[in-house]
């Protein structure tokens, strides 16, 4: 990635202007990079042919499920005489084929395997590979003039505004872009005043912005905050804050269209819809009935033609639209006190969010013929497998709240410096009643810090230790829901100054007590790091 930046500003105003250019360079996708390398050495037709023969012929003998299971992957993975061989084993055990060539798999090390991954992660069609293609841009203008010096400081007053462009470019391998790179426009304008009272202990901001996206209706977030100060001297502070704002969806929740094995992924934008199209193979259930052998869906279905998958999990399918996507709204309220009393640091704050038109991804079932709610030909699809599950990208009907408390305590004694914090965060949300919609808060309940250190301990010589804790959360994304669990880390580093150098010498660890963790789900486990550096002041 690269970034452009250009700047012009005095005391009074500045414009701004960035360019930002992705590369995906050699990233691919290693879930497709695996099924196309397989692909190249067996059609998944065969492949799967060969399966469920295997397993098929193995319970008409009696076979146990783990032994036809058994059965089935080396009918499919080895070249034998199922019929011939397997017809009169007892088990699939019998066999001894270790030392034979699996050959419709390539071994990973082998010159074929080889070949197959690069060329897998040089092609962009996830049909064939699982090459990702992103030279995306992003271009944006901001530009800021303060008035104070015009109305002689009687406040504070300011204008600005900002222009966005974004340029899609991944060559239909993330978005619906396969004709060409998409592009799509935002703006704004704001205004905001601040100005102190009674003695400049009380200090009142008030502002309001203005922000149109081109897919969707312009809005307004007016927004007041007031601090007053306290003391004699003036070492306590208490704030509060009320403020509407909104959230406009985000480049794949316009305009992605991605297969991402549990699901396919398909934007919310108008002009979106109908760019995502994918053939399926039918059935030959539905081939017997007189049905075309394959199945043209586009992304408009996963919106107007299915099912939500709670209810076909449930047995009863139900016919569910799910909107365009849309802007999410917010309603925020905070309260906070920071003060000195006496040798600590005392910041305490509370708030308390509710959402309107949450954005969300709604999970759904479409069926490969007939039309959902039908009660015939759709359902008949479904009993013969012939159904795709999509992720429509909306908005809750429903509201959504959240509500937290942060507080952090500093202090030194003796030279040494204590720092302890505490985070609680709560989603008020109850997604049993809606089982298809991700909110995907992906944030412990619970977050605790603690820091202990002194700058000089001995002459030269300092030291600092934090410690941090995350209770466990559910990680909910297009790519991969799970559980993330409970962890701790201890990270510590020593100083030692070089004053003769004017260096600065640094030993330190990340996670020292070990133990792996992560943080969301599929990024892989996080261990331990030691590092050492060596800071030169000239």
């Amino acid at each position: 990635m690269t970034q452009q930046k250009l700047e012009v500003k005095n005391d009074h105003f500045f414009v701004r202007a960035y360019i930002t250019e992705e590369d995906s360079g050699d990233a691919y996708d290693t879930r497709f990079a695996a099924i196309n390398i397989n692909r190249q050495q067996s059609a998944d037709t065969k492949w799967f042919g060969d399966y469920v023969t295997g397993y098929l012929i193995s319970k008409q003998l009696g076979r146990s499920d783990v032994d036809a299971h058994n059965n089935g992957r080396l009918a499919a993975d080895y070249p034998v005489d199922f019929y011939g061989q397997f017809g009169a084993a007892t088990n699939y055990g019998a066999f001894n084929l270790q030392g034979q060539a699996n050959t419709n798999r390539f071994l990973p090390g082998s010159g074929e395997f080889n070949n197959a991954f690069t060329k897998v992660k040089q092609d962009g069609d996830f049909a064939t590979g699982a090459k990702f293609i992103d030279n995306t841009k992003f271009r944006h203008i901001n530009g800021n003039y303060n008035f104070a010096h015009l109305i002689n400081n009687w406040a504070d007053l300011q204008v600005g505004g900002s222009y966005r462009q974004y340029e899609l470019n991944s060559n239909g391998t993330i978005f619906t872009d396969k004709d060409g790179p998409i592009k799509y426009n935002e703006y704004g304008a704001y205004t905001q005043i601040q100005k102190k009272f009674a003695d400049e202990r009380l200090k009142v901001t008030a502002s309001a912005r203005y922000d149109k996206n081109e897919f969707l209706d312009g809005f307004v977030s007016p927004r007041i905050s007031f601090g007053y100060t306290l003391g004699s001297a003036r070492n306590h502070n208490v704030r509060f804050s009320a403020q509407t704002g909104f959230r406009n969806p985000t480049t794949q929740d316009f305009f992605i269209g991605l297969d991402v094995g549990q699901a396919i992924l398909v934007g919310g934008a108008e002009s979106n819809l109908d760019r995502d199209v994918r053939t399926f193979a039918t059935s030959a259930q539905a081939q017997s009935l007189g049905l075309p052998a394959t199945s043209t869906i586009t992304g408009r279905s996963a919106y107007t033609n299915s099912f939500s998958l709670s209810s076909v999990l449930a047995g009863a399918p139900v016919k569910k639209d799910t909107e365009l996507v849309g802007a999410e709204e917010i309603e925020a309220y905070e309260v906070g006190y920071r003060g000195q009393i006496g040798p600590i640091t005392l910041d305490v704050s509370a708030y308390w969010n509710q959402y309107t038109n949450f954005n969300a991804a709604e999970t759904k079932v479409v069926p490969l013929y007939g039309q959902a709610g039908d009660n015939s030909l759709s359902l008949l699809a479904l009993q013969n497998g012939d159904y795709k599950v999509y992720q429509a990208y909306s908005n809750t009907d429903v509201p959504v709240k959240s509500y937290g408390l942060v507080a952090g305590l500093d202090t030194r004694i003796a030279g040494f410096d204590l720092g302890v914090s505490y985070t609680l965060t709560e989603l008020d949300f109850n997604e049993a009643d809606y089982p298809d919609f991700e909110v995907g808060l992906n944030t412990p309940r619970d977050r605790f810090k603690a820091s202990f250190g002194h700058r000089e301990l001995v002459k030269n010589l300092g030291f600092n230790v934090n410690y941090r804790y995350s209770g466990s959360y559910t990680w909910e994304a297009s790519f991969a829901d799970g559980e993330v669990p409970a962890f701790d880390v201890l990270d510590a580093s020593i100083n030692l100054k070089l004053p003769e150098y004017n260096s600065i010498l640094k030993f330190g660890g990340s996670n020292i007590a070990g133990g792996d963790y992560m943080t969301a789900i599929g990024t892989g486990m996080i261990g331990s790091i030691y590092y050492a550096s060596l800071n030169v002041n000239f």
